[in-house]
């Protein structure tokens, strides 16, 4: 059976005690976990310190911190002290973000970014291990060489924190596969999903593993109504935007993980009219096939069906991304909970 998660962030923007509801709701509903949105506004940690005096089921999820945002030990740190807060209920969410905001908010460079998140997981290994943290790679040192540091173990006892990685670009899957506890999947669909998980697959297969060893939690957006069409239309303004917006014109994972579904010719046009600044030209571009199919979008049936076909194809959860209808938030997530199950 499918495991539920939802995500919240944007907080800062919104009525955080109002968010606050809806995870306790989500909790009571069965949801297995809640993941934290970080990108250029609310932090991953802060809101989920505050849900674990807030809950008391749900797991408690990074999704995710910037691997650029924070040193390896610091994340350690962080990591450690959620899982303690939260009496063993946190799950480390982590990735490499883009050249935008690793560059533009946080004023480093963002080349490599594969070989700094393989030296970060191989640093939280040994301090979750309670090991000290001794370690010589090409993007991290520790201690630092010349300096007067020296090996330092965390002031925590050794835990078990699963390490799921948010990953798209076929290196980085291949590493998740090899080394990760879990994976964050975004534009995903199970009518393309080699598309991901061959090459995640690859990566486990490689180390010995198998794709049952990685717990695999995809993204999915929740659009329950008659009018098809019309929840099509209100999706397709953020298809355009992950096509045009989630990074440079040279590096955009979303736009590259749509190519390898199939859909090269419309990733680079919608791209390129958000680039120009026709936003609502590249959202009328979005075809309906790059809503319906990276989703469960429809009629209660339909999304019923889309569900399953999820977990077909080895999805063990998913997030799910609730588009409001008449009832709100809290109705729409219930109707999904009773579809799930």
């Amino acid at each position: 059976m499918l495991k539920a998660a939802i995500a919240v962030g944007g907080y800062a923007r919104s009525n955080a005690r109002e968010l606050v509801g809806l995870v306790q709701t989500a909790e009571n509903l069965g949801v297995d976990s809640v993941w934290s949105a970080e990108a250029w506004g609310s932090d991953a940690v802060t809101s989920l310190a505050y849900l674990a005096a807030k809950t008391e089921r749900m797991k408690l999820g990074t999704g995710i911190m910037q691997i650029s945002a924070r040193s390896p030990s610091m994340t350690a740190m962080t990591s450690l002290s959620l899982n303690e807060l939260s009496e063993g209920r946190f799950l480390l969410g982590l990735g490499v973000s883009g050249p935008q905001v690793v560059e533009g908010l946080h004023g480093v460079a963002y080349a490599k970014p594969l070989g700094r998140l393989k030296e970060t997981v191989a640093i939280l290994r040994k301090a979750f291990a309670g090991e000290k943290l001794a370690f010589s790679g090409e993007h991290f040192d520790l201690p630092r060489p010349g300096g007067e540091g020296k090996p330092l173990r965390l002031d925590h006892p050794p835990a078990e924190i699963p390490i799921y990685l948010a990953t798209l670009a076929p290196k980085s899957l291949e590493f998740t596969g090899a080394a990760a506890d879990g994976w964050l999947g975004t534009s995903f669909s199970p009518d393309h999903a080699e598309a991901h998980l061959a090459h995640i697959r690859a990566g486990a297969e490689g180390a010995g593993r198998s794709l049952n060893d990685i717990f695999l939690n995809a993204a999915c957006t929740v659009a329950i109504g008659e009018d098809v069409d019309g929840l099509i239309d209100k999706l397709r303004p953020g298809v355009a935007f992950q096509m045009g917006a989630m990074g440079s014109a040279n590096t955009n994972f979303y736009n590259d993980a749509f190519k390898r579904a199939g859909y090269t010719d419309d990733a680079l046009a919608i791209q390129d009219l958000w680039i120009k600044g026709k936003r609502d030209d590249a959202a009328k571009r979005v075809p309906d096939a790059m809503v319906t199919e990276f989703g469960a979008i429809g009629t209660p049936d339909m999304v019923r069906e889309r569900f399953k076909s999820y977990a077909e194809v080895g999805i063990n959860g998913l997030t799910l991304r609730i588009l409001p209808g008449e009832g709100g938030h809290t109705a729409t997530l219930e109707q999904a909970m009773d579809l799930l199950g």
